[in-house]
């Protein structure tokens, strides 16, 4: 039969029907057209629900798109339920319940809609329905952009979701639709969603963006292959994957994300080749559970955002880097939980900020050729059951190159170490590690240093030009147990001379006695080994306990304070004493607690006590190291116990001086830190006690507070001593100190001044004690400057003198 075409005209009056004709409405032709007829449309506006149920082509004009409006006042204004061609009409829903345009069946070609609708869906296609959608546009700030449900499926090309309100594209119950160089964006719900089983979809030349949820989740045994698409600008996570979800990223771009570029969960599965993760401002990949696994082949993760590790592994999740590059990133990977493994293969990672790779609380990570450089630590297997394999891997340019502590036991084979700013290999809190066939080149520190008699194995290793020392075996320290240091054998440095293990720390020789700079009994030299030839330091004057004690009695005020410290050496000073002559000694704590105002000179007598410590052989150097927690606590996992350990060693010998101390556990800690620099401070004060002397300071009823959430720190210490506030009298005292001091006097009545002045000054939060004494002291003299510069041969009287007139006005 020829095919027929009819007119169809919105006013047209005639009754006489045809299948060549015109019809007063779109229903009346659709009902009177056969298979393979055309209905050309007149533009108008179509209050009319219609049913497409035969494969006709219904079309707009030529040349007018968008003239056609299909626009009921509420139900479904477009059904299409044949392999019917649909093109070049503007349809409008305004039901909240049911879709603008509804696929019901068949294999329809739908070309060039525009589809502004306030519906539940703007394109639903369900059931047995295999559309072929091109050029279309949906705007949907109420419900879906598109949903493919119950099994529908098609094939989407060049179509665009300029807004929904939900889903820019929903798939679920068993849709399976094909997606080409779409574009979805601005969807106030994620913009590709697959959820549940048999639901699938594809995507290729696609891009999501500006949307409110994820870009793309899928869900609940769900699947998605994703090729050359673009994802970016969400205001949640880039790509969500949950509960058995997989999904395949191949030449896929990820970036400008907010949140985690890629998160799943649940025994999720995703595959990655070629694609980029960048400006991220959390995790580029967080994987997390048992089963969940990422395989990432050719992959590129750079440029953070944020202050996270670039991959994130925990709660026994899997994740395979081959041929991968991630640089440009606070932390490139971190492996945390029993159970956790990442297996990195021939990939490079470099400019970290801070840890290159991180493996705690039981997690596994193996690296087989791969290339780390510039990161403040290399690798750092941090606690016990924590392992893995670094084999035949290069690390450049650190400041340490791999750390292993409190129990770690990883397995480091044929890895090479340049340049390291410090250790190249450091071992310490009682970590474990074989290292076999390694080598340090140019360590600005020691090639391997290794102490807290940590029972490491190094076979066949060897250090070059390392500034300290190719090889470091620090004393275990009294208590050590038989056992202890390092397993040796046939290790060797380019060193003329080499410190060898002390008796404490007992490095155990194997049988080799290969010609090696290791090949001496441990606490022996052999006669061909000259010790290590070193400049002499200069040595600081000391000054003898009466003298210090001399500089204590000297400050103004503080009388408690100085019974209490004087107190205290004496203490020390006669268990020494009984030391000396054989008897036993009470054992003191010579960690103190200060409480007290800002400006009480509690720093002052910190460091006081730390020279009267070093005069009584109590400490090596006496020097202090004041930190606050600003120093401590870092902004990521990890970075804190690096800080905290690296504050420690510094006051090794002296006295560690922590400011605000309670500020490392706030009221409202949550997830802070500062636990970890307080868990990490007791163990480091646990296993060096005779090292370094703690101070913690700060107000007093914040560090009152402090010691009773922390137990642990509270154990610590023997006593607090509480530093009361300036009276006037001593404030003025600390004046008159100053103007002695700076070649200055006080004039008749300027004492009388001063004290009115500190009786009378706020004593708020903005009050600082001494530091307020010495500040009206230097607001004085500016004073007495401005006027004496108008005298033009000022006396000795007028450059010295300074008088009540010149004191500040009160704050």
């Amino acid at each position: 039969m020829a095919q027929g075409t009819v007119q169809v005209t919105h006013t047209g009056t005639s009754r006489w029907r045809r299948r060549t004709g015109e019809y007063a409405s779109l229903a009346a032709a659709l009902e009177a057209a056969a298979e393979g007829d055309v209905l050309t449309v007149a533009p108008g506006t179509y209050r009319e629900n219609l049913v497409v149920q035969r494969s006709v082509t219904l079309r707009g004009p030529e040349g007018s798109p968008g003239s056609v409006r299909i626009a009921p006042l509420d139900g479904v204004p477009l059904t299409v339920r044949a392999s019917a061609i649909v093109q070049d009409l503007h349809v409008e829903g305004q039901d909240s319940a049911a879709p603008a345009l509804l696929v019901e069946d068949g294999t329809p070609e739908l070309t060039d809609l525009r589809i502004v609708t306030r519906s539940a869906s703007g394109i639903e296609v369900r059931g047995g329905a295999r559309p072929t959608v091109r050029r279309c546009t949906v705007d949907n700030p109420a419900g879906i952009g598109i949903a493919v449900l119950d099994g529908g499926g098609g094939v989407f090309e060049e179509c665009e979701v300029v807004s929904a309100g939900q889903a820019g594209v929903a798939v679920r119950a068993g849709g399976r639709p094909r997606l080409e160089r779409c574009r979805i964006h601005h969807a106030s719900g994620v913009g590709l969603s697959a959820t549940g089983e048999n639901s699938s979809l594809e995507a290729v030349g696609c891009e999501v963006y500006e949307t409110r949820g994820s870009g793309v989740q899928i869900t609940a045994r769900a699947t998605a292959h994703l090729t050359d698409c673009d994802v970016h600008r969400t205001a949640a996570d880039g790509v969500t994957l949950d509960t058995d979800a997989v999904l395949t990223l191949a030449d896929c771009r990820i970036h400008d994300i907010p949140e985690n570029a890629v998160d799943l969960r649940s025994r999720s599965v995703l595959t990655l080749t070629r694609t980029t993760v960048r400006q991220f401002g959390r995790n580029g990949l967080s994987v997390w559970d048992p089963g969940t696994r990422v395989d990432a082949n050719q992959c590129e993760i750079f440029d953070s955002t944020g202050d996270y590790p670039a991959v994130w592994v925990s709660d026994g999740a899997t994740v395979v880097l081959d041929s991968c590059r991630v640089h440009d990133v606070p932390d490139a990977l971190f492996v945390l939980d029993r159970g956790s493994r990442a297996d990195v293969v021939d990939s490079d990672i470099s400019q970290v900020r801070n840890t290159a790779v991180s493996v705690s609380d039981g997690a596994t990570a193996q690296l087989d050729d791969c290339r780390i450089r510039d990161a403040a630590t290399g690798a750092w297997f941090r606690d016990h059951g924590s392992g893995g394999t670094l084999n035949n891997c290069t690390v450049d340019a650190t400041q340490t190159g791999v750390i292993v502590t409190k129990g770690a036991d990883p397995t480091i084979e044929r890895c090479t170490v340049d340049s390291p700013a410090e250790a190249g290999f450091y071992v310490s809190a009682g970590g474990r590690g074989t290292f076999q066939g390694c080598r340090v080149t140019g360590s600005g520190g020691y090639g391997f240093h290794v102490i807290d008699g940590c029972r490491t194995t190094l076979k066949k290793c060897r250090t070059e030009r390392c500034a300290r020392g190719g090889y470091e075996f620090a004393d275990a320290g009294p208590d050590a147990g038989p056992g202890t240091g390092p397993v040796v054998e046939d290790c060797t440095s380019d060193e003329s001379g080499l410190k060898q293990p002390t008796a404490h720390e007992t490095a155990v020789e194997t049988a080799s006695q290969a010609t090696s700079v290791l090949g001496a009994i441990p606490g022996q030299r052999t006669a061909e080994q000259a010790p290590p030839i070193t400049a002499p330091e200069p040595e600081k004057e000391s000054r003898t306990s009466k003298a210090v004690l001399g500089e204590l009695d000297g400050l103004v005020g503080l009388d408690s304070v100085k019974r209490e410290v004087r107190s205290l050496i004496d203490m020390i000073e006669v268990g020494r004493r009984r030391q000396q002559a054989g008897l036993k000694a009470a054992s003191v704590k010579r960690h103190l607690v200060f409480t007290g105002s800002p400006g009480t000179g509690k720093t002052t007598v910190a460091r006081l006590y730390g020279e009267i410590l070093a005069s009584l052989g109590v400490l090596e150097k006496g020097h202090l190291v004041e930190v606050s927690r600003v120093d401590l606590v870092g902004e990521h996992i990890g970075s804190t116990a690096i800080r905290t350990q690296e504050a420690f060693d510094k006051a090794r010998g002296g006295v560690l001086f922590i400011d605000e101390a309670y500020a490392l556990s706030p009221e409202d800690s949550g997830r802070d830190f500062g636990k970890e620099a307080i868990d990490t401070l007791v163990k480091l004060m646990e296993d060096h006690r005779d090292a370094v002397v703690v101070i913690v300071a700060g107000y007093t009823a914040e560090m009152e507070r402090f010691l009773s959430v922390n137990p642990g720190v509270a154990s610590r210490f023997s006593r607090t001593i509480t530093f009361s506030d300036y009276n006037a009298e001593e404030l003025l005292r600390i004046v008159e100190q100053q103007a002695e001091e700076h070649e200055y006097r006080l004039a008749e009545g300027a004492s009388e001044g001063l004290t009115k002045y500190f009786t009378a000054i706020p004593k708020g939060a903005a009050f600082g004690n001494g530091r307020t004494a010495r500040q009206t002291f230097e607001a004085m003299v500016e004073r007495h400057a401005s006027r004496v510069a108008q005298v033009e041969e000022p006396s000795t009287d007028d450059l010295t003198l300074l008088y009540a007139d010149d004191l500040p006005e009160l704050p």
